[in-house]
């Protein structure tokens, strides 16, 4: 007679399965190992950010409720920094002009960079020719603006010498009211165009070319690709290129320093020209620390009003 063995329920009790694989401890170990050396990679830029814009960002929003020269110490004053910047008719020339700059280079050198990547993506595709375009922007600031200050010199300038050839009246660009903000922004869009440029040109890479495949099967024009295809795609790159050269506009000052040093009769001071005459010339860090902040949340409110109405963080890309 043949005798059965009945195996164990493992429902029932008897034997209980195995359990494989790591505990949840030893889950929560790897994790924290794995914070910890995330943490030791990011702390050398912590670091920095905390030592270098940080503190003195909070100290320079303290400063900005005092009264302070490098002479003494910091004198609570409340408000009244901000009291005086309201009837201070320098910053608000400095302002105006300093909106001025922003209009002309932000035009112009978003128009010219569009230009430049579109004719990167379907002509030029050399990679000499896309560096070449990159050459400007990695020469420093300071050397592009004296290069151009000597060419647009009006006695002995190669610009003018041409100018004067042509049997025209020669032009003082950094020495005319009418001229000088205009310069200093022709001098900044060459140097920058390059570099927006390809910012626009990797945009421009991320659109799929089956969506201009279908557009020319269903025989869109090349115009009517471009504003309805290429723009709408773009958008969020445009965006972010716009809230970059934006921001940096608005903190012009190395190339105003060097060509005009805020002249002829403030027609060139641009607000950051301003706070360092305030800071540096003067001695007045206090108020100087409340134009910055005041710059600071003009900057903010720019960046926000445009990443809200232009809709950067989102695209139509599906």
């Amino acid at each position: 007679m043949t005798t059965i063995t009945k195996l164990p329920d493992p429902v029932a009790g008897g034997s209980k399965p195995s359990h494989r694989g790591k505990s949840p401890r030893a889950g929560r170990g790897r994790r924290l190992g794995d914070l910890r050396i995330a943490l030791l990679f990011i702390l050398p830029a912590l670091i920095g950010f905390v030592a270098f814009y940080l503190v003195p960002t909070v100290r320079g929003i303290y400063l900005s409720f005092t009264e302070y020269s490098v002479l003494g110490d910091p004198t609570w004053i409340g408000t009244k920094n901000y009291t005086a910047i309201l009837g201070d008719e320098l910053f608000w020339n400095a302002t105006a002009v300093t909106v001025q700059y922003v209009g002309l280079n932000i035009g112009f050198q978003t128009v010219i960079a569009l230009g430049l990547a579109l004719l990167m993506h379907r002509v030029a595709k050399s990679t000499f020719i896309r560096g070449a375009l990159l050459l400007p922007f990695l020469v420093a600031n300071v050397i592009v603006a004296l290069l151009w200050f000597w060419m647009l010199d009006y006695q002995i300038g190669i610009v003018n010498e041409i100018i004067n050839w042509m049997g025209l009246p020669r032009i003082a660009f950094f020495g005319s009211e009418q001229w000088a903000i205009p310069t200093i922004a022709g001098v900044n869009v060459w140097r920058h165009m390059g570099y927006t440029a390809l910012l626009i040109f990797a945009g421009l890479q991320s659109i799929p070319n089956h969506v201009y495949e279908v557009a020319s099967l269903d025989g869109a024009s090349p115009t009517r690709t471009f504003w309805s295809i290429t723009m709408p795609l773009l958008r969020p790159v445009l965006v972010l290129v716009l809230v970059v050269t934006v921001i940096g506009s608005f903190q012009v000052f190395d190339t105003v320093a060097v060509t005009t040093g805020g002249g002829p009769i403030n027609a060139s001071r641009v607000i950051q020209m301003y706070i360092y005459q305030k800071a540096f010339g003067e001695s007045d860090f206090g108020y100087a620390s409340a134009l910055s902040v005041i710059l600071f949340v003009i900057l903010a409110l720019v960046a926000f009003v445009q990443m809200k109405f232009l809709k950067g963080n989102e695209s139509d890309l599906d």
